[in-house]
Order: C-alpha cells, then sequence, then structure tokens
C-alpha cells in the first residue's frame, strides 16, 4: 500500500502539483487572514453536493430564556414608548435625552457583556431580538443599541483582550460609562482596508507622567457610528517598528487599539447625515496620538494580527444586526401591507382583491417568512459558538438586499400615503434608511462579487483550502505529501459528485436524497439536486480557470447567488419544520422555493453560458441542465394564497409578523392596527349591507339590514380607516424658515410681487 501511494505521489502527484505551484497566485496576508477567520457551517455540507439533512433538522432551535424573554417584554418595551420616530428625526435629530439615559442605565450597550464583568451576558439570538422589536419604532434606536454589541471594543476585548483589558474596559462599557464605537474605514481605502494609511509608529513617549514604550498614532476614519458621542475609541491601523524596539520585522501589519476619545490629539468631527438617518455617525481624526502598547487589544503580542481579529469578530457581529433590522423591516412591511391593503377600498373594493397588490405583496410576505427563518437559524448557529463568516456574509447581503425589494413594495402598494412625509407616515422613513444597510459592513456589490463565493469556494469545499495549504508549504516534500492526500480525496469527491449531479438533474431530482418532510419532502429532493449540480459547477470552474476565477466576478456572483439559495432555501424548510409544520404557512414556503429555484436555475443557465471553457461547458449542460432552465417561479394561486396570509387577523399573520413594537398611542402605525381590527370585525356586516347593495350603515340601519350596535360598529371601523388613510401637512412656515420671518407664504409672495411691480 506505501509502495502504491509513493508511486501516485512522485509519478502522478508530482508534476499537478508542480504545475499548480506555478500558476497558484500569490496570496496576501489580508486575504489569509479572512479565509482563516470564522468557521464553517452548514454552509460546508450544502458545498458536498450531498447535504445531510437530518444534521439541519436537528440543529436546535434558538430560543430566549426566561431573563431574555423579561427584558424584551419589560426594558425594550419601555424605551420603545419613548421613542417618536418623526421627533427624532424631523425635529430632535437625536435620540431624546431620557432614552440615552434608560439605554446607559438598563445597559442596552452591555447585551453581549457577560454577567462577571457587569453585562446582560445575553445569548445573540436575544441580541437580534432586540435589535428586531426596537428596529420596528425606531432605525435611529435600533443603530444605536446594535453598534456597541455588533463590531467594536466589547466584542474584541471578549474574545482577544488581556485579563486587565477585559477587567478595566467591559465594566464601563457594561453600564455606559464609556460608549462604545470602532473606525475602521479611512476615506482614501474604503473597503479595501489593505489600502488604509492610518499609522501607529512603535516609540518610546510619556504617558500619565511616565515614559513608556507605545505608539504614536496619526488616523482619518470617517463614517463611524457612534462616533460622535464616543468616549472609547476602537482603532484599526497599521503599525510599524522602524526601530525595532519589539522585534525584527519593521512592517508589523494591521493592529487594533483601545484609544480614550479625550487624550491630546484626538478631534472628534461634525456629524454625518446618512441618508437623513440621524443615529450619531460622523468623521475622527488623530494627530499624534501617543498611547501606551498595553493599549493594544491584546497587548503587544496581538500587534499585527489586528485583521484577522475583526473579520473573526465580524463573522458573528455581521450574522446578527443588520439581518435583524432587515427581518424586522420585512416583517414590518407584511403587518402594515397586508392591513392597508385590507382596509383601503379603490373602486367600490377592498385593493388587496386586485392581483397587481396580491403579486408585491405575496413577494413581501414570503421575504418576511424567509428572512425570519434564516436569520433564527443563522443565531441558532451563533448560540452555539459557531461564527459562520460565510453565512454571515450570505445573511447581511441577502437581508439588506430583499428587505429594499419588500420596502419598495410597501411604498408602492400604498401609494401616497407612504409618500407624504410626516407623523403618520409609518413607512417613509424605513424606506429612506435601506441604502444605509446595503453600504456598511463591506458593501454588497463587493461581498456579493468577491466575498460569497470566493471566499466560501475555499473555506467551505472539503478539499480546496487543504490543497491551496499544501501548495503554499515552504517545505516542498511535506506540502507534495498533503497535497497528494487532499488532491486524490478531490478527484474522488469530483466523480461522485459528478454521477450525483447527472442521475439528479436527468431524473428531476426525483431519487434524490430528502427526509419525511410531509408536503415539503419535494423541495428537499430538489435542494439536493441543485447541491450536486453546484458543486459539480464550481469544481469545474475552479479546474478551468484557478486563481483566474476570482477575477471573474459576475461568474463569482453567480456562484454566490446559488450558495446563497441553497442556505436561505434550507432555513425556510428548518423553519416549517420546527413550526409544526403549519398547513396555514406552506403558500409562503411554497413561494420561496419557487423563486429560489427559478433564481438557481437562471445562475446556473448563465454560469454555462458564460464559463470561458467551452468545451466543459457544453459537458456540463448535458449533466446539470440538460432541459435547460425550466422553473418559472410561484403560481397564480400561491399568491394568492401567500398575500392572504396578512389579511386576516389569524395565527398565521401572528407567527408571520411577531413581536413588533406595539405602542398604543395615536402614531401612524397604531392607528393602522386599530383600523384593521375594526374592519375584520365587520366584515360580516359589511357583506350583508353590500349584498342589499346599501353603502351607507345609516341607511342599512333605518331600513333593518343591520342593528343599531351593528351600525355603531362600521361607523366606528370607517372613522378608523379615515384616520389611516388621511396624511399630514403643514403650514409653510412650520417647514421653511424663509416664511417664518416675513409672517407667512401668502405675505411672502404678495411682498416679492410688489417688489417686482416696483422695479
Amino acid at each position: 500500500m506505501r509502495s502504491a501511494m509513493s508511486f501516485r505521489r512522485d509519478t502522478l502527484t508530482k508534476p499537478i502539483f508542480s504545475w499548480a505551484r506555478g500558476v497558484l497566485p500569490a496570496m496576501s496576508d489580508t486575504e489569509r487572514e479572512a479565509l482563516e477567520a470564522g468557521d464553517v457551517w452548514w454552509d460546508a455540507d450544502l458545498f458536498t453536493g450531498n447535504p445531510d439533512w437530518s444534521k439541519l433538522l436537528r440543529i436546535p432551535q434558538a430560543t430566549l430564556t426566561d431573563e431574555e424573554r423579561a427584558f424584551l417584554n419589560g426594558p425594550v418595551d419601555e424605551l420603545c414608548a419613548m421613542l417618536d420616530e418623526w421627533k427624532i428625526f424631523w425635529e430632535w435629530r437625536d435620540l431624546p435625552q431620557e432614552a440615552w439615559a434608560f439605554i446607559k442605565r438598563e445597559k442596552f450597550f452591555g447585551m453581549i457583556i457577560p454577567k462577571e464583568f457587569g453585562g446582560l451576558g445575553f445569548s445573540p439570538y436575544a441580541h437580534s431580538e432586540v435589535v428586531r422589536k426596537i428596529s420596528t419604532r425606531s432605525i435611529a434606536a435600533a443603530v444605536t443599541v446594535m453598534v456597541p454589541n455588533s463590531l467594536g471594543p466589547g466584542e474584541l476585548l471578549m474574545r482577544f483582550g488581556t485579563s486587565e483589558q477585559q477587567e478595566r474596559w467591559l465594566p464601563r462599557l457594561a453600564d455606559g460609562r464609556d460608549i462604545p464605537c470602532f473606525g475602521l474605514t479611512s476615506p482614501e481605502a474604503g473597503s479595501d482596508a489593505a489600502s488604509m494609511v492610518d499609522t501607529g509608529i512603535i516609540c518610546k513617549g510619556f504617558f500619565e507622567g511616565q515614559e513608556v514604550l507605545g505608539l504614536k498614532l496619526n488616523w482619518h476614519k470617517r463614517y463611524i457610528t457612534l462616533g460622535p458621542v464616543a468616549t472609547l475609541l476602537g482603532l484599526a491601523f497599521k503599525a510599524y517598528d522602524p526601530d525595532h524596539l519589539v522585534g525584527d520585522q519593521e512592517e508589523l501589519g494591521i493592529s487594533v487599539a483601545l484609544i480614550p476619545t479625550n487624550l491630546p490629539g484626538v478631534e472628534i468631527g461634525h456629524r454625518h447625515l446618512p441618508s437623513m438617518q440621524v443615529f450619531q455617525n460622523g468623521p475622527n481624526r488623530g494627530r499624534d496620538v501617543f498611547i501606551p502598547l498595553d493599549y493594544v487589544i491584546g497587548g503587544e503580542a496581538r500587534l499585527g494580527h489586528g485583521w484577522k481579529m475583526l473579520m473573526t469578530a465580524l463573522a458573528a457581529g455581521r450574522g446578527i444586526s443588520l439581518p435583524s433590522l432587515s427581518a424586522a423591516g420585512a416583517a414590518y412591511a407584511a403587518r402594515t401591507t397586508g392591513a392597508y391593503a385590507r382596509i383601503r377600498e379603490q373602486f367600490g373594493i377592498s385593493i388587496s382583491k386586485f392581483e397587481g397588490v396580491e403579486e408585491p405583496l405575496a413577494r413581501i410576505v414570503a421575504t418576511a417568512y424567509q428572512l425570519d427563518a434564516a436569520r433564527r437559524m443563522t443565531c441558532a448557529a451563533l448560540n452555539a459558538g459557531v461564527h459562520t463568516a460565510v453565512i454571515s456574509a450570505i445573511m447581511k447581503l441577502h437581508a439588506t438586499e430583499r428587505m429594499r425589494v419588500a420596502v419598495d413594495d410597501a411604498m408602492d402598494i400604498h401609494g401616497g400615503k407612504a409618500v407624504i412625509d410626516g407623523p403618520q407616515n409609518y413607512l417613509g422613513n424605513l424606506h429612506r434608511a435601506v441604502p444605509v444597510g446595503i453600504t456598511v459592513e463591506g458593501a454588497n456589490i463587493l461581498t456579493r462579487n468577491l466575498i460569497v463565493f470566493g471566499q466560501g469556494a475555499i473555506r467551505a469545499h472539503p478539499y480546496l483550502l487543504d490543497e491551496m495549504n499544501a501548495l503554499a508549504d515552504t517545505d516542498r516534500e511535506r506540502g507534495l505529501a498533503a497535497f497528494d492526500k487532499a488532491f486524490w480525496k478531490h478527484v474522488g469527491h469530483s466523480f461522485r459528485t459528478l454521477f450525483r449531479a447527472f442521475g439528479r438533474s436527468w431524473t428531476f431530482g426525483a431519487f434524490a436524497l430528502a427526509p419525511d418532510a410531509g408536503d415539503a419532502t419535494p423541495f428537499y429532493r430538489q435542494l439536493s439536486r441543485y447541491s450536486a449540480a453546484f458543486a459539480l459547477c464550481a469544481d469545474m470552474a475552479l479546474l478551468t480557470l484557478g486563481g483566474a476565477l476570482k477575477r471573474k466576478e459576475m461568474l463569482s456572483a453567480r456562484f454566490g447567488d446559488i450558495l446563497s439559495e441553497l442556505y436561505l432555501l434550507s432555513a425556510a424548510l428548518k423553519r416549517w419544520q420546527d413550526e409544526g409544520r403549519q398547513k396555514e404557512d406552506f403558500a409562503a414556503l411554497e413561494w420561496c422555493m419557487a423563486t429560489g429555484f427559478r433564481t438557481i436555475e437562471n445562475r446556473l443557465a448563465e454560469i454555462l453560458a458564460n464559463l470561458p471553457n467551452r468545451f466543459v461547458a457544453v459537458i456540463l449542460k448535458l449533466v446539470v441542465q440538460p432541459f435547460g432552465a425550466r422553473v418559472l417561479g410561484p403560481s397564480d394561486r400561491v399568491v394568492h394564497q401567500c398575500a392572504s396570509l396578512v389579511l386576516e387577523p389569524t395565527a398565521a399573520r401572528e407567527r408571520l409578523t411577531p413581536d413588533l413594537a406595539h405602542v398604543d398611542d395615536d402614531s401612524g402605525f397604531a392607528r393602522l392596527e386599530r383600523a384593521f381590527k375594526l374592519v375584520t370585525s365587520t366584515d360580516a356586516i359589511a357583506k350583508r349591507m353590500r349584498a342589499a347593495r346599501i353603502r351607507d350603515a345609516k341607511d342599512a340601519v333605518a331600513k333593518g339590514v343591520i342593528t343599531q350596535a351593528e351600525g355603531e360598529q362600521v361607523a366606528a371601523a370607517h372613522e378608523a380607516v379615515t384616520k389611516v388613510i388621511e396624511v399630514d401637512d403643514f403650514a409653510p412656515e412650520a417647514l421653511s424658515p424663509i416664511y417664518k420671518k416675513t409672517g407667512g407664504v401668502h405675505q411672502f409672495f404678495q411682498e416679492l410681487g410688489e417688489q417686482r411691480a416696483a422695479s
């Protein structure tokens, strides 16, 4: 056996190894550190081409403890009651002071900090649920709460800080004595962190009256959330040691340090106004700011390890904050748009009856179902301590993109109601906030084209990372041995995937592996089929393009779309199973599956049409898509059933839109909820009136069609609907200071006319 393996290695593997080492592109330190950060999870199963569905269904659901549930129903509800989004973004341009004080007192900034350091010690799922609920009341408040619990000093200190740093800083972050922010983005670099010009030079200097070894820092950062009010800045910079004070290297690499903002040389800039959102955000600078080395997170030993630290922390944070806000936005859009479509009449009937309204409404409903399914499943991984790097990128990208579609659809259905701004507009500010989510934590264009598949293909593939590490090994003989082992396993995997993909594609997945999942069983078969097709095509693209694949961004994006759909559809199936296979919700699941399958088939067709090696493309088409892209998307029946899930006050509607912030005030959302309840509760009465061809409740009472009490119910519903349909208007002097100075718009134009006449 040993001689056979030696013969294979020396005769067959060695020339392949030599060729591959020659064509493998050099990997930068930042690329390698990004790849090594975080963990693989269900994405690795999908990359095998033969996912183990029993493993998926065994994943424990993310749940809240009694303490976490009490916080959600107590302090979170109290905070939401303090918030008036219109006043926050139009009048105050900030959260009210009592909200800031409450957030600090109740330790909203310390949700993820362990109890031994004074924090709440909540799970990632609890963090997600809190952000989700607050998001449906105020975007500014949600962002304010999410940032200290995401990528920032707290997360980095917990994972990488020394015990002394943790004991010093974490209690202050937990109770709000320090407000944190994190400075990563430089004007010159943007998303290309490797190009940042922010520097830290190791030198000796005086700090608190003593000469110590430290860093002289110079930086310029922008887009820093909480930056204008932060007292503790986490800073990413490039460290240099020109005088070799800590070692032989001069360029140490990206590092991360804590900077109290009251240090000499720190300059906190003015505020940004991102898409009219008024959460605290702005630039800052540092000019010759000196800190001791023990302000570097993790101490001297962590100098130059900052990029891996950031990517590891981001693997968790990116899977929580923005996906939570996005899932909340989609659920909020589903609840409000369903209610509005139900109560709003045009041409004498509810607009929810129009098929032109049903189609976008169904899309909103199914998006809400899918995003929350994926949010919960991702939180389940995070609760288990898995830091899902690729999945977090998928979640951030697709949650924000699909929220954008859902909110746009909601705006279209609401029409003028959502366009006219004012205290009664419950959608306008969410619509304005969407571009912020699209842009931050890695712009979606970059994430889709370079990260999801670019990292996923290496991290989640069963053998590719082992092969790359073997090829990069400086010990050639050791590298050859490792490559020989991984390469032939890869070859065997590719042949198994080839036959698996061929059989499943030609039989339309009829015999693919699937659990006994009732009505959903055929969906598992199709995902098994598409997983095999994806794995085979990915292998062939990597084989024929090698390192050039990362420059084929459109191909990479299409592969990433397929991987993303496989994950999101898996999450939707798991949700349906975990919730007890609710028959009422099956239409939402069907919509997700039909739409996802259409995307997968179209992306496969696009990949095969654009793969540079045309011979391989033709063979792959015969194997994985012999009959072309055939899925057309959800049927009209599914669209109708899906849209109807939010048109009545049912358990299905509550499952789809749970735990939104409900404050019984005179806000537009509260008015809508009251009107929806009144209209749906008088539906039987309204049907009797329509059958009698009577529209006026008083006439119906007079003619004995309905009782006096029923007439009063109908009148109350009509009045409630009228209040919802109303939009805000303003005195001209309330909107413009010009008219305040002249005594009103009429006087302004009268004086203007007189001036023209006189001239």
